[in-house]
């Protein structure tokens, strides 16, 4: 359920603090595998295994493009930056209310991570491919990938306050 969640909606809300506080700010993401596996994620991954809470199949990754002057950009790259996030859709009735929350990690991606972050970010926005001048600017704007350490899935269509949890295992980056 968190993947299916995750997959379906394409803006998330991320919160950060810097010098001057605290502060949030709205991006448009594409989620697949982390980059470092070299693989992306299967689509046909498993929602949980029995004992074991939700299972992620390789461990969410998800991609944004945000250039590193922007005050979130500035606060994303400074050292051990953790980052909080949610991701759901407006105007949801109260009874079917579905979301996430998250916390985790953000880092600029470059060479051979960046193209595959980059082709997973264009599947998801294909308008980005189509118009030579939007392509060209993101193209010089930093691709960043944000890797989650801990997911909650608030699923109110399944009982008021239904919750699953994710959590990175321990040891891993």
């Amino acid at each position: 359920m968190i993947r299916r969640a995750l997959a379906a909606h394409t803006t998330l809300t991320l919160a950060y603090v810097d010098e001057g506080g605290p502060q949030a700010c709205a991006v448009l993401y594409a989620t697949g595998g982390a980059t470092a596996s070299s693989s992306p994620a299967p689509d046909h991954a498993p929602d949980s295994a029995p004992g074991h809470g939700p299972d992620l199949g390789s461990e969410p990754a998800l991609y944004f493009v945000t250039a590193t002057t922007t005050r979130h950009g500035r606060a994303l790259a400074e050292p051990d930056a953790r980052v909080a996030f949610t991701v759901q859709r407006d105007g949801q009735e109260w009874g079917e209310l579905t979301g996430i929350q998250g916390r985790g990690r953000c880092r600029i991606l470059a060479g051979a991570e960046r193209a595959a972050g980059w082709r997973v970010y264009t599947e998801r926005f294909p308008f980005v491919e189509q118009s030579d001048r939007l392509r060209d600017a993101l193209e010089r704007t930093a691709l960043w990938e944000l890797r989650p350490d801990w997911l909650r899935l608030i699923d109110n269509g399944q009982g008021f306050g239904h919750k699953e949890e994710w959590q990175r295992p321990e040891g891993r980056p």
